[in-house]
């Protein structure tokens, strides 16, 4: 915990910091897929490592569902959903919820590229998470080692 007490407060701090130099550079008006790219290029720029689109698998009653794609996972540890829409519905915190359910991560951001930047920090421990697959976190590790393997090499 860092000194405020919240969890992972040094990395979000710095996510946050990436999204408004993008959003002061680019501004409002982009597709979203334009401020992912531009938000990658600036956390790996402050030494993050980045995984984008990751596919997340969906268990339904232990059996394989389906999967579902995040946008953006830093270091390992935190979930980055974004958003370039006027204005900002609910559908998209619910979306972080989920992918945080899905996985071992516990902490999200949503960040929205709207005409004000804004974001917003969901916080949701694995002991409050219903038993997950064990298959879905050695596949969400394995597709962020092959993303570290491709921005190295």
């Amino acid at each position: 915990m860092g000194q405020g007490g919240l969890i992972e407060e040094e990395l979000t701090r710095s996510v946050i910091g990436a999204f408004f130099e993008v959003y002061n550079e680019l501004g409002f008006g982009f597709a979203e897929h334009v401020h992912v790219r531009a938000l990658s290029r600036e956390l790996l720029s402050r030494g993050h490592r980045v995984a984008r689109e990751l596919d997340v698998p969906v268990d339904y009653k232990g059996e394989f569902l389906c999967t579902q794609r995040i946008d953006v996972v830093v270091d390992n540890t935190l979930i980055v959903e974004t958003k370039s829409t006027e204005a900002l519905p609910p559908t998209p915190m619910r979306q972080l919820q989920n992918y945080l359910r899905c996985t071992d991560i516990e902490i999200g951001l949503l960040l929205h590229f709207g005409p004000e930047p804004k974001f917003y920090r969901r916080f949701l421990p694995n002991s409050q998470k219903k038993s997950k697959n064990k298959n879905q976190i050695t596949a969400l590790k394995n597709d962020m080692e092959r993303m570290k393997r491709i921005q190295t090499g």
